[in-house]
């Protein structure tokens, strides 16, 4: 297991309620990760020490350490509405402490990284931006600075310590743990009709959801998941050591749908309490939004579909009380799908037919982990150009590639091995798709349908 992939101890759970989910924020926004252009501590035992290229930075009272970070923030357009400083204590004995460690704005940002000695270090001076309680070791942790950090700019953030059992966080040095500072912004929608992208079967102990996540850093737009969100129980902890670092850049754009690996946990909660009001009422997990000329419903294919059942009627009189021209849906467990792990759900066909039903035009699924795409089909998997509902297999988000077996009818297009992301963009009567693949790899989809 890699060291950003630690069971993480919770700094803070905010659970936001709504009646209704509104897409247009989400897909407004844009989220982009930055790392320090400087990190460095310094010791009182050692006054004349530079710490500049230690992959460490450590807090404590005794000795007295203290640790600086200088971010350099570009490209930001927009309002600023979210800033998160996310940070990593070390995997080593000792890194762990009952006090993680005051963090205040800085007025110096000129000082340097193989400059700074306890003799010469830059004031701590700022407004206190918050604090951290214990702190496990191999974990990370999130202070929210967004009153300090408000656009473009050069910042500095200092961090001290009153308890003499310090605490050791990972430096820029350290790669894959080293801090980050996650801006989200924008309030103007991307040049173009809205874009909708996606994948399910994501973050696990491996690396593809760091490879997909970065796919998702270059494409604004709203983020759809095809359930699986992370692996293998969906717990609290496993949300934050391996979701979070990777697609939780994204959260704030982000309409998931749940897995049957997050129902692992008990009632899903730790699926319902990382995604708030995002995943809609907890224990049901079904709920709608628009974007542009589009209706769209994210199904819970881990509770009763039956005709007649809660979800099937409630997604009849959604259907019903759209006025958008085109509609899409989405859920975990594939009705349609060639793969060898997991055969067709047909226990899915009610949701299918309520859509069919209401002439909607794509359908997403996940589970088996891979890419599949299907021609226009209706309920029972005929073909059919005039009615039927295009669909695709999503489940290359980052777990490990499922193989295919028999090759069903009106499959058109398939991969397994390479990850990536489903990029649809959303016109005002038709929708275009895009396979983008994880870097390195050359697979790739397109196309275009008409909505009905």
């Amino acid at each position: 297991m890699s060291r950003r992939r630690a069971p993480l101890a919770v700094l803070s759970t905010v659970i936001v309620t709504a009646a209704t989910l509104t897409a247009s924020t989400a897909a407004q926004a844009a989220t982009t990760t930055f790392t320090p252009t400087a990190d460095t501590y310094v010791d009182n035992a050692a006054t004349g020490t530079n710490y500049g290229t230690a992959g460490q930075l450590g807090i404590d009272n005794s000795s007295v350490k203290r640790s600086f970070l200088k971010f350099a923030v570009s490209g930001i357009s927009g309002t600023v509405s979210s800033v998160k400083l996310r940070i990593h204590t070390d995997d080593v004995a000792g890194a762990e402490s009952p006090n993680g460690g005051t963090f205040r704005s800085m007025s110096n940002v000129s000082w340097t990284e193989t400059g700074v000695t306890w003799n010469n270090q830059p004031a701590v001076d700022g407004a206190t931006l918050g604090s951290l309680g214990a702190v496990a070791r191999n974990a990370w942790y999130e202070i929210d600075v967004t009153s300090y950090v408000t656009g473009n700019g050069t910042f500095s953030i200092g961090v001290t310590s009153s308890s003499s059992d310090g605490a050791d966080y990972d430096s820029r040095e350290s790669g894959a743990t080293a801090p980050q500072l996650v801006v989200t912004s924008g309030t103007t929608p991307p040049p173009g009709d809205p874009v909708w992208v996606g994948a399910g079967d994501i973050a696990d102990s491996g690396s593809g959801d760091t490879a997909t996540a970065a796919l998702l850093d270059n494409i604004q737009g709203t983020v759809w998941t095809t359930g699986d969100n992370v692996y293998p129980n969906g717990t609290a902890s496993e949300f934050n050591s391996y979701y979070q670092p990777t697609w939780g850049r994204h959260k704030a754009r982000t309409r998931p749908s749940p897995g049957n690996h997050d129902y692992n946990t008990s009632g899903a909660t730790g699926y319902y309490n990382y995604f708030g009001a995002q995943a809609g009422p907890s224990g049901q997990g079904y709920y709608s939004y628009d974007i542009g000329n589009w209706h769209i419903v994210s199904l819970n294919s881990n509770i009763s579909m039956s005709a007649g059942s809660a979800q099937e009627q409630w997604l009849r009189n959604d259907l019903a009380a759209s006025t958008k021209p085109c509609t899409a849906a989405y859920w975990h467990h594939p009705l349609f799908t060639s793969g060898a792990n997991h055969a067709p759900s047909t226990a899915t066909r009610p949701l299918f037919q309520a859509l069919y039903d209401a002439n909607a035009d794509l359908v997403l699924f996940g589970h088996n982990h891979q890419y599949e795409r299907f021609a226009p089909q209706n309920p029972t998997g005929g073909l059919d150009n005039a009615r039927g509902i295009r669909t695709f297999v999503a489940g290359m988000g980052g777990a490990g590639a499922y193989g295919f077996g028999t090759i069903k009818p009106n499959s058109e297009a398939r991969n397994t091995g390479t990850r990536g992301v489903l990029k649809l963009t959303l016109h005002n009567n038709s929708f275009d798709w895009q396979f983008v693949p994880e870097a390195g790899k050359t697979y790739t989809d397109s196309g275009t349908t008409n909505c009905h």
